[in-house]
This record gives structure tokens, sequence and C-alpha cells, in this order.
């Protein structure tokens, strides 16, 4: 069975031709259990994102700040597996019809199988993957089963990298860019900074048709209403993650992040 790339490069597409950024959330798998992270994503979607990262929880989280670690920790302690995030990523999927990724570091995927772990995916209806610490040149391997099994292989860039560096990432990634608008951590920050916008620019030129997306510190929607004027998506995680933490019960969190994804929603659309 082949995945969805496809149902992802046209999602990015439709939000280009409405001349908006896609908006494009993420959440783990398991947080707070697995039933409990499916139906908050569906919330998500609901409120108005138009693509969903479903975030692998991991023990050494290098890319993550204090709130999606703290999520990772309650889905890691409630014994959540890969075939946890698979029926995560299958679920939401099908009740949506909405492009889903899978965020991961690459232990997981290495000692689950990269065969294995594509395969699932594709049939679970998966659009791909986002791997923030697989080095582009030792990215065979996991490209050859992604294309096979139709799927996305999102690379992250830094403002640290170098052209040649974008270059080289960009020629081999596929679905689209994760631009980082800064050094650091995932989280929430007062300000996005002019360093994305220019990191936009060089990744752009490297390879025009690929979508560049921008994450890490975006909170609000005045803050997406900024980055969609020059990114071609917008990532959202650690702020839905916080709504969710925050709620008194789970009924309130889910309402929050449908309440947060609406905001953000009219912030891609310049309605902020």
């Amino acid at each position: 069975m082949s995945g969805n790339i496809k149902l992802l490069t046209d999602t990015l597409a439709a939000a280009k031709a409405e001349g908006r950024a896609a908006l494009i959330a993420y959440l783990p798998a398991g947080f707070p259990t697995v039933d409990g992270g499916i139906e908050a994503i569906k919330a998500v979607f609901d409120g108005g994102a138009d693509v969903v990262e479903v975030g692998l929880p991991h023990s050494d989280p290098v890319l993550d700040g204090p709130v999606i670690q703290t999520a990772d920790d309650i889905a890691l302690r409630g014994g959540v597996k890969i075939a946890d995030v698979l029926r995560t990523v299958r679920e939401a999927h099908a009740a949506t019809g909405k492009p889903v990724l899978v965020m991961t570091y690459w232990n997981p995927i290495d000692r689950y199988g990269v065969e294995r772990f594509t395969a699932e995916l594709a049939e679970a209806g998966g659009a791909g993957c986002i791997l923030p610490d697989l080095p582009v040149q030792e990215s065979a391997l996991w490209r050859e089963h992604a294309d096979k099994h139709g799927l996305a292989t999102v690379f992250v860039v830094a403002p640290s990298s170098r052209d040649a560096r974008l270059a080289e990432i960009t020629a081999v990634g596929s679905g689209f860019v994760y631009a980082a608008s800064l050094m650091g951590v995932t989280g929430t920050r007062e300000s996005v900074g002019a360093q994305a916008q220019d990191l936009v620019q060089r990744t752009r030129v490297t390879r025009a048709e690929l979508p560049v997306c921008v994450g890490l510190g975006v909170s609000n929607a005045v803050q997406a209403a900024e980055v969609a004027t020059f990114a071609d998506g917008v990532i959202v995680g650690s702020a839905f993650v916080k709504r969710m933490l925050d709620a008194p019960d789970h009924a309130s969190g889910l309402a929050a992040v449908r309440e947060l994804a609406g905001d953000l929603a009219k912030g891609v659309r310049g309605q902020a």
C-alpha cells in the first residue's frame, strides 16, 4: 500500500493556491493517553489545521523543549509503543482524510526496522516522516524505503545551515522542508525573528518547488500571521501541548486545542 505523500503535497499546494500558508500542528502520540491523543488530533483538525505531525515519544528528545518533554514523559510512562503511534496516524487520517506525518528521532526507527516502519506507516495512511536527527548523508536507506512506500522525507534545517548544506538537503528531501526558526529547542517565544525569514529565502533558492514550513516558537495567531507572510507553512507544537497540559480535564483540553487551531487558522489567512 502506498503512503499519502501526494495528499500532503496537494494540501500544501491548495493552501498556496488560496494565497495563504498551511497550518501544521504537532501533538505527541499517547498524550495524555493513546485514545485521548487521537481525540486531540481530531480536535485540532476540526479547528482548522491542514496537516498534523504525530510525535513519536522519545526518552532523549534533543530538539524538544520542556513542554513537549513533559508530554513525552506522560506518554512513555503510559506505555506508548510504536504500534500506538501507527494506530494514532491511522485513526486520525481515517477520521479526517487529512495528511498525518510522524515526527521521530532516528533511533526508534532503526531499532524497529526501516522496511517494517515505512511499510506499516504507509499502510496506516501516513504521509511521511520528519526526521530531525537523521543526517542527509546517512539517509539513503530510509529514503529508498520511504520512496518505495509513497512517504515524504522531511529534513530539518536551521539558521546555522550553510547554503551548500541547504542545497544538499533540499536535493533529496520531499513533502516540505522544516525550517527551525532559531537555534535551540521547541517552545513558545515572544518573537519568531528575522532569522526565520532569511532561512526560508536561502532554502527556497536551492529548490523553489519544495515548500518551506517554519516551526519553533510560533504560539499565537499574530505570530502565525507574521510567519505566513514568508513561509509556505506554519508549524505549531508546544502551544497545543501546553493547552492540553494546562486544562483541568480532558474535555477542556480538547476545547482549548480546537480553539487555538481556529485562531491560528485565522492567522495563516492574515485575519489575526
